[in-house]
This record gives structure tokens, sequence and C-alpha cells, in this order.
């Protein structure tokens, strides 16, 4: 029971996080280096949440099907994210 609410913790924690950093990042984007790294920062997030995810699956607490979904979404987020990243110039307040 304990590790299923760690887990649970763990998986809720890093899937906030990756909302909240990227607002964080959305508010620094007069500074393209601030910019970049919170992204990188809710990129990380992102994949921790893509672990947490895979824990769950295997620890049988969550069904194979809907982690694979779950998972499927974050690879999207991801992809966006890579996207912001790469052409991060494109956002820059000036």
């Amino acid at each position: 029971m304990e590790e299923r609410y760690s887990l649970t913790d763990q998986l809720r924690r890093s899937s906030h996080s990756v909302c909240a950093n990227l607002a964080e990042a959305w508010r620094k984007r007069r500074y393209e280096a601030a910019f970049v790294a919170k992204l990188s920062d809710c990129e990380a997030e992102a994949a921790e949440t893509q672990v947490w995810l895979k824990f769950a699956v295997k620890c049988q607490y969550l069904e194979r099907e809907q982690g694979k979904q779950l998972y499927a979404t974050y690879n999207q987020v991801l992809s966006g994210l890579v996207h912001l990243i790469n052409k991060s110039h494109r956002w820059i307040i000036k």
C-alpha cells in the first residue's frame, strides 16, 4: 500500500511539474536562455512521468492499455517541448 501511494505521489508531482515549468518558461520569454532552461526542466519532468507510468504498469497499479495511452500522450508533450526548444527564437518577446 505504501509503495502504491509513493508511486502515485511521484507521478502526480512530476506531471504537475510539467505544467508548472511550462508556465514559468512562458513568463520568461524575454530571455531566450531562461526560456529554454525552463523548457528543458519541463522536458525532464515529462520524461520522469513516463518512467513512473512504466513502473505503475509493471507493478500492476495501472492497466497496460491505459499506461500505453498515457505514455503516448507524454510522447506528444515531449515532441511539442522539443519543438519549442528548437524554435525558441520564434517565441521570444522583443
